[in-house]
């Protein structure tokens, strides 16, 4: 999925910062196109991943105005930047939806002690369902109403649409927080065997195609982001019970801190 020589490239680049910056790196993930499954021949490489410095450094009085991202520039299609556990912690306490897709990711990198096993085990008590909703219906709408309502309109849009239309979906199914994987989705298009279909031949062309790609509007998927958009303006999303999140959070960040300096897992 991701080319041997990229591969290597970014593991130097993961290794060059936890030289570099005086970091571990916890978890270390593909994010965007690739790793939601309908990425272009020119997609760039999302390397995200999460650090944690030594201990001492987080037992500060000017802890707050310290610096909790660590990013560069993109050189070569990589877009490499990642945060501090302390910060990724904070978020994920408020389902942020990023670290949420993180820590699913189906494309790793690197993974270090205890953080990423111990994420997707809370993951069910920290995730929010209202939240989930209102952050998928909102990508939805915006980037329909956005890209999608021209004669022309970008190819790769289409999926930054339907996917998070399709998450909406998982959500009000399954009360879990949606699997990123596109692919994982598709079966809740269930009796629309025209849309299904439509979709798939997308797909396909969207993986041969450049990312600026533009083509004629997609009448049956119009059709079809429209319902599903009109039915979502009336959902209420169901509130999640999340009792004790933080303070599992909290043990977490405690263990993490406490844990040794371990040889990587290339």
């Amino acid at each position: 999925m991701i080319p041997t020589d990229i591969h290597a490239e970014i593991m130097r680049r993961l290794a060059a910062v936890e030289q570099t910056e005086g970091v571990r790196i916890l978890l270390a993930i593909e994010s965007g196109s690739r790793a939601w499954g309908f990425a272009s021949p020119n997609s760039d490489f999302d390397v995200r991943f999460i650090y944690v410095r030594p201990k001492d450094w987080y037992l500060a009085v000017d802890l707050e105005s310290r610096r909790d991202v660590i990013e560069y520039p993109i050189v070569d299609d990589i877009d490499l930047n990642g945060w501090d556990v302390r910060k990724a912690l904070m978020l994920f306490s408020s389902s942020n939806p990023a670290f949420v897709e993180w820590v699913q990711s189906p494309i790793q990198y690197m993974s270090n002690g205890v953080f990423s096993a111990a994420s997707k085990e809370l993951l069910p008590m920290v995730y929010s369902f209202e939240k989930g909703i209102y952050h998928y219906r909102s990508m939805a709408k915006t980037n329909f109403r956005g890209y999608l309502m021209a004669d022309m309109v970008p190819l790769k849009k289409y999926f930054y649409v339907l996917r998070p239309l399709l998450a909406v979906r998982w959500i009000e199914t399954y009360h879990t927080a949606p699997p990123i994987e596109f692919d994982a989705l598709l079966h809740l298009i269930g009796g629309q065997d025209q849309v299904l279909e439509d979709i798939h031949a997308l797909l396909a062309r969207k993986k041969q195609s450049l990312e600026k790609e533009v083509a004629p509007q997609i009448k049956s998927l119009n059709a079809f982001i429209e319902a599903e958009l009109s039915s979502l303006e009336s959902l209420v999303p169901e509130k999640s019970e999340r009792h004790g999140a933080m303070d599992k959070l909290n043990q977490l960040f405690h263990a993490i801190l406490e844990e040794p300096a371990l040889p990587r897992a290339d």
